[in-house]
């Protein structure tokens, strides 16, 4: 299933901010991740509840968050980066706090589901920092990873046997490239 992604500013003549393009990066990274979790669905793959798709979009979006990251590394080249790395990083996490937050709320009723998606980037970043990101994108340890994860959340009942294969050949790719496409648009 392919989405539509619009990654171009209307408003070319205009300068954006850091967390400018943050925030339509985080909203470009959930509707990644929601396609995603609704790719496995059409692909037969069975969740149990909300709460279980919500995890599932959880992990994309941390997976997303350290593809952006990397992105962001290479991207941002003057004596400044690293304070504007960190600037948009922390400001597309917040956004995407703020996304997860009120769709759970929508889905599951009141509570607090930001500080557990805070915990879980963080559990991610350590654990996907040792794993390389190629310009053709993620190495096949950073993939196995996110098929991993989601094979976890999804379990390895009969319908789910084979999510991992999904999520390392085609959706985790297929999350990468999108994103990649539209993190190089909004700084072009």
């Amino acid at each position: 299933m392919a989405i539509r992604i619009k990654s171009h500013w209307s408003n070319t003549k205009s300068t954006r901010t850091l967390p400018e393009i943050a925030g339509a990066l985080a909203f470009i990274a959930w509707r990644i991740a929601l396609d995603r979790a609704i790719n496995l669905h059409c692909e037969r793959f069975s969740y149990r509840d909300d709460t279980q798709r919500l995890a599932v979009i959880a992990e994309y979006l941390a997976f997303l968050i350290q593809l952006a990251d990397r992105l962001a590394y290479t991207a941002l080249s003057d004596e400044d980066a690293d304070a504007q790395r960190r600037t948009l990083i922390t400001a597309l996490a917040h956004k995407l706090v703020e996304h997860l937050q009120d769709n759970s709320q929508d889905l599951l009723g009141p509570g607090d589901y930001g500080s557990g998606f805070i915990d879980l980037l963080n559990r991610r970043s350590a654990e996907y920092a040792d794993y390389p990101v190629a310009p053709s994108g993620p190495s096949f340890a950073f993939l196995r990873h996110l098929g991993y994860e989601v094979q976890c959340l999804m379990g390895t009942g009969q319908d789910n046997r084979w999510v991992i294969d999904q999520v390392m050949d085609l959706d985790g790719p297929g999350a990468y490239q999108s994103f990649a496409k539209a993190f190089r648009d909004l700084f072009a």
